[in-house]
């Protein structure tokens, strides 16, 4: 029914940038909040960054004036754009998503991840 496609992992040096993009798809009514969340090995699963359907970001402290959350409402899609990156910040990043359906549902719905590693 929806689908998350996230794309714009790799590899990249500490001190360097990537950008993260998530598009959803499917038979979507309305996307509520997006965002990102990663996980590092052994770790658990954090918050990275949100944004609601009203442009509100949230940021875990240890991105603050790093990163920066936008979207693009017509497509769907959400951004995350790492700048000095730490290799700290090296994990899998998932986007994540509200979506009310055409149904009527409202669901909560995970990408598969896209690896960010960053090299010391």
């Amino acid at each position: 029914q929806v689908q998350l496609v996230e794309s714009g992992g790799g590899l990249v040096q500490a001190g360097g940038s990537l950008r993260l993009s998530c598009a959803a798809s499917g038979t979507i009514f309305s996307v509520n909040t997006m965002g990102w969340y990663r996980q590092a090995p052994g770790k658990q699963r954090e918050l990275v960054a949100t944004i609601t359907s009203g442009a509100s970001t949230n940021y875990a402290d240890s991105v603050k004036g790093r990163f920066a959350i936008s979207r693009d409402y017509a497509k769907n899609t959400v951004y995350l754009e790492m700048n000095s990156l730490e290799p700290e910040d090296t994990a899998v990043y998932y986007c994540n998503a509200k979506i009310q359906l055409m149904s009527g549902s409202s669901l909560n719905y995970w990408g598969r991840g896209t690896q960010v590693t960053v090299s010391s």
